[in-house]
């Protein structure tokens, strides 16, 4: 795939962009555009009017055409690893929309649009690795949303919204400092409980073997609701996961780190 960078970054033109083209699997056109240095999202795609799926991830764009919303066609859009401050209102657009990877870019809350809450197709819906701690209340109308990402975040808490969304069975919050603890096995969200004291958070490293093995009891007890660990956060069984869901999405620090190992050429893990 041509590569030829400039001043300002990989040109992408329609000629390239259709040679880009794959078919998958089951029959959809997807647009390849990784990994390729592009720092302006390239307005030539909104031409290819017969393209289902879109990945311009592990790029440097940082904003996205205000008329996104006019690429009608997309099923699928992979904007992970680029450096997103904002989605424009038109992504609401975009009903046919059944996933979106914003993950390990720039988002904070404020950058996120209302008209999220538009695109009631999404089945996966991958928003870590931001700076987020809320998101549009709008959101409770995705009913189809299945994978939601929200790991690597600014989250005290989860939206009330989000335990209303009845076929949400992947929910991923990990490494967020959430009010609450997670279980690595079936996934219930329990309250957690704090000491009379206050709360300490320490790395188990230093905590001598007694104290270490004292502090895994109490988990076990709360994790099974006993030991006075509160109430069920939400008896609702829904399983965490690891990584990202968008295909070779394997991102585990953030893109700036991940943009030095590329250069050193060491292998993204």
């Amino acid at each position: 795939m041509p590569k030829g960078k400039g001043a300002k970054g990989t040109k992408v033109t329609v000629k390239i962009a259709k040679k880009a083209i794959r078919m998958t699997p089951d029959g959809r056109r997807r647009l390849i555009l990784s990994n390729m240095g592009i720092t302006i999202f390239p307005k030539c795609l909104l031409k290819l009017t017969n393209v289902d799926e879109l990945d311009l991830s592990r790029n440097l764009i940082q904003k996205l055409p205000d008329n996104i919303g006019n690429f009608s066609s997309l099923r699928w859009l992979d904007l992970h690893s680029n450096k997103l401050e904002s989605v424009p209102e038109s992504i609401g657009n975009l009903v046919g929309l059944t996933h979106l990877n914003l993950s390990n870019n720039c988002l904070t809350s404020a950058a996120l649009p209302s008209t999220l809450g538009l695109l009631t197709s999404l089945k996966s819906l991958n928003l870590g690795m931001n700076q987020l701690d809320d998101l549009p209340p709008t959101m409770v109308a995705l009913d189809s949303l299945q994978e939601l990402g929200l790991f690597d975040n600014l989250f005290i808490s989860l939206p009330e919204f989000v335990k209303v969304l009845h076929n949400l069975t992947k929910l991923n919050v990990k490494r967020n400092p959430l009010s609450y603890i997670q279980e690595d096995g079936e996934g219930t969200l329990k309250e957690k409980s704090e000491p009379k004291g206050g709360v300490y958070v320490v790395h188990e490293s230093s905590l001598c073997r007694t104290c270490l093995k004292r502090c895994n009891e109490q988990t076990e007890r709360l994790s099974r609701g006993g030991g006075g660990g509160g109430d069920a956060f939400e008896e609702k069984r829904i399983r965490t996961y690891t990584g990202l869901m968008a295909p070779n999405s394997v991102a585990t620090v953030n893109q700036d780190v991940w943009r030095i190992k590329k250069l050193e050429h060491k292998p993204i893990k």
